[in-house]
């Protein structure tokens, strides 16, 4: 009798567990180009706040290092890098080359050259030692993720005891007005946007599916603390549009 093959969700959609890595990296590697652009346009330059506020909460200090996880075009490693200073070192790791092309090619348009390096790999085993960074940092990336707790267990065994990690993601509306508004957009604008400006409307579909699918805030709450991470809070953005969860490493 055959073995059950386990399931997992891509969007909407029900998929093979084995196949969902290959389908994200399909994805990433078709809006690269314009991922930015889109981010800008959906967010009306907000995301850009929401990333500053991520570098504000991890209290990293000159000297330091840190992982920015599923960090793709730099733009929280940016952020770090000048709070590490040439002294302090930041690595971007994404599983996407593509991504981490223009995150390089960002990097050296702004003269930030000696304190960021950049590594492809696979969040679910981060390919460095335990304690090895202050403080690790993912954005808009782990709703991607085929094993939402391993993930949050590798980030935690790769920072030092006293680190913390912090996670942006988009998450779950509380005022019911706002959520109905919040889905007409969503399933409306962003994909004919998507599909105007990168020529892919599925990988712009999955988007506010993939947000859907993905844990509320307590629940994410529980899974980081599951992971072992300490004294886990989290702010909610816009009434929950975005939410910032950090957890401590003691």
């Amino acid at each position: 009798m055959s073995e059950e093959k386990k399931t997992t969700h891509f969007g909407y959609k029900v998929i093979p567990e084995e196949e969902k890595k290959g389908r994200i990296a399909d994805l990433f590697t078709s809006v690269a180009a314009s991922y930015d652009l889109m981010n800008d346009l959906m967010s009306l330059g907000t995301h850009r706040l929401w990333k500053k506020y991520v570098a504000e909460k991890t209290g990293l200090k000159q000297g330091e290092s840190a992982l920015d996880v599923a960090g793709g075009t730099a733009d929280i490693a940016l952020l770090l890098a000048g709070k590490v200073g040439e002294g302090g070192r930041v690595v971007v790791y994404d599983i996407n080359r593509g991504m981490l092309l223009r995150g390089r090619d960002k990097c050296i348009d702004r003269g930030f050259l000696k304190n960021i390096r950049f590594v492809q790999g696979d969040a679910e085993n981060i390919s460095f030692e335990d304690n090895t960074f202050h403080c690790v940092t993912i954005g808009f990336g782990v709703r991607n993720f085929t094993h939402l707790e391993k993930a949050f267990r590798e980030m935690y065994r790769v920072v030092k005891p006293g680190g913390k990690v912090v996670c942006l993601e988009f998450s779950h509306v509380g005022n019911p007005l706002l959520r109905k508004l919040y889905d007409l957009y969503s399933f409306n604008f962003i994909p004919f946007a998507g599909e105007k400006i990168t020529g892919d409307r599925d990988a712009y579909t999955y988007l506010p599916e993939s947000i859907r699918k993905f844990p509320k805030q307590e629940e994410l709450k529980e899974i980081m603390e599951g992971a072992g991470l300490f004294r886990v809070k989290y702010h909610n953005i816009f009434n929950g549009i975005a939410a910032v969860h950090i957890g401590a490493k003691v």
